[in-house]
């Protein structure tokens, strides 16, 4: 399942974002000609690797006063020269750069000119990265077997995953502001192939640990650049449609890839899982080497000490740190029980490894419902008091699957109906969560959607590895949702005790 940082919902903050950086994959890329992307851009590109349904605000309006400030000084210049007798040579030029800069849409922000890179490329270098994480999901009880570990040990190969795409999503937009998108996302999927060959010859439980960190760490070019690039190559208008175009092809992965991994397990083994990650490793290098343009031209490099200074003024609001945390543990604690969930059904539930990517998919349903609930709601219901209602029904169903399990009655049905709700209302608080936390300080918003989504990841990898402490999956994971279903709701309380009232929301 991809990073729950659905696409942030409307809040009424209008101040402009002054960052140029793309620190991650809903990073706010600010134009250095026309400005900062209009808010449904934000909301396009702030899903975390998003994968989940994207929310696309309505109603976007693009502005065009800057370069509608350059034609019209340079009409003025063109008329002042007309006024002393310039020749018609420096008037027909100056008219000749205004037709050129108004035939540009206005809050141009792409490379005018360029090739704009296939869609489908920047759609697939996207999902692979967390593509990797869930298809291995099904195969960890085989693996555990063929490596001889304990489940705890090979849960890790999941949260260890999780954390690096957590400092993944932190450190590519800069890097590839510096050197360039297309070099910086050829080293990301080289990593991510030699490590996964690395995997595939894993002969102990530690080297694969460490493989699949270095896996992430490559795979994470792709979930923040395939965003960045569509950013460069397109007017705002036209990268939105694009976004969500793709958007809709990421989502995919999470649907499809547990029920392939299961198959995949079962029938050929668990390293065959690995090695289809290699062979798509290889073939994302070779399309983006054949097909993709380098993008980036126009992008700034920040200072790596504005960006730094930036996610320290974030790390010391108690309003941004209790979103931050709270929207962790209200989303991606759900990795604890899709960490757990082979040994659960397998070992606990006795049901076969082919079973495992069904039951999986329907927790990726709930979030979707989630996500599709949140869009309706918004319309008449306070953000903040969505958010929060929307976790009380994740910390509900969470306590009730912790109660299932201590009295002895957990089922197939039970673990995944609850757990069904938990995502049904994560996916609902995600947006709220998102958009909560990037509106703290309007004039850091990249930074803080980067922090946001690491902080995510982070808190799911922590979860994850905690759900591997112990001798009972089922008790752990639960254990560890209603534990996060109480930080969560702490978290928000602190959040809106410090957050400034809105007038939207009263």
């Amino acid at each position: 399942m991809p990073p729950l940082s659905s696409a942030p919902l409307s809040t009424g903050t209008g101040a402009p974002d002054r960052e140029n950086s793309d620190n991650s994959g809903g990073e706010t890329f600010a134009d250095p000609v026309d400005g900062p992307a209009s808010s449904a851009e934000q909301a396009s590109r702030a899903n975390n690797a998003n994968g989940l349904p994207d929310f696309v605000a309505p109603n976007v309006e693009v502005s065009g006063e800057h370069n509608a400030g350059k034609v019209s000084a340079q009409q003025s210049e063109n008329a002042e020269a007309a006024k002393h007798g310039s020749s018609s040579g420096v008037v027909g030029r100056g008219l000749n750069r205004q037709a050129n800069m108004a035939s540009t849409s206005p809050a141009t922000s792409g490379p005018v000119g360029k090739i704009a890179a296939p869609l489908w490329l920047l759609a697939l270098v996207t999902f692979s990265g967390t593509l990797a994480m869930h298809i291995f999901v099904p195969a960890l009880p085989l693996a555990a077997t063929g490596l001889n570990a304990a489940p705890g040990a090979m849960q890790l190969t999941i949260s260890i995953y999780i954390l690096g795409l957590a400092v993944g999503q932190l450190l590519y937009g800069p890097i590839s502001d510096r050197f360039g998108r297309r070099p910086t996302l050829m080293f990301g999927l080289s990593l991510y192939t030699i490590a996964g060959v690395g995997a595939v010859l894993a002969p102990e439980v530690n080297w694969l640990i460490a493989a699949r960190l270095f896996q992430a760490l490559g795979g994470c070019a792709g979930l923040v650049l395939g965003r960045a690039i569509v950013r460069d190559t397109c007017v705002p208008t036209e990268a939105t449609r694009r976004l969500a175009l793709m958007n809709l092809m990421v989502t995919l992965g999470p649907g499809f890839a547990p029920l392939l991994g299961g198959l995949m397990a079962g029938e050929l083994g668990w390293r065959s899982v690995l090695v289809f990650l290699c062979v798509l490793g290889v073939v994302n290098i070779v399309l983006t080497w054949r097909l993709l343009p380098e993008t980036g031209g126009n992008a700034v490099a920040s200072s790596g000490l504005a960006v730094v200074r930036n996610y320290f003024s974030l790390l010391r609001s108690p309003s941004f740190l209790g979103y931050a945390i709270g929207g962790g543990c209200a989303t991606t604690a759900m990795y604890a029980f899709i960490g757990a969930a082979p040994f659960i059904f397998v070992h606990q539930l006795n049901r076969p490894t082919e079973e495992v990517g069904p039951y999986l998919a329907v927790l990726i349903l709930g979030v979707w419902f989630g996500s599709l609930l949140a869009g309706r709601l918004i319309r008449h219901v306070p953000l903040r008091r969505l958010l929060v209602v929307a976790n009380l029904v994740s910390a509900a169903s969470a306590f009730g699957l912790l109660a299932v399990v201590l009295s002895g009655h957990l089922s197939v049905f039970a673990a995944v109906g609850l757990m069904f709700l938990f995502t049904l209302g994560a996916g609902t608080a995600s947006p709220a969560a998102l958009t909560e936390a990037i509106s703290v300080n309007p004039q850091v918003i990249g930074s803080a959607s980067g922090l946001y989504g690491s902080a995510q990841m982070a808190i799911g990898a922590i979860c994850t590895a905690l759900a591997g402490l112990g001798g009972n999956p089922a008790l752990a994971a639960a254990s560890v949702l209603a534990a996060a279903g109480i930080i969560s709701q702490l978290s928000f309380w602190i959040a809106l005790r410090f957050a400034p009232a809105r007038a939207a929301e009263s």
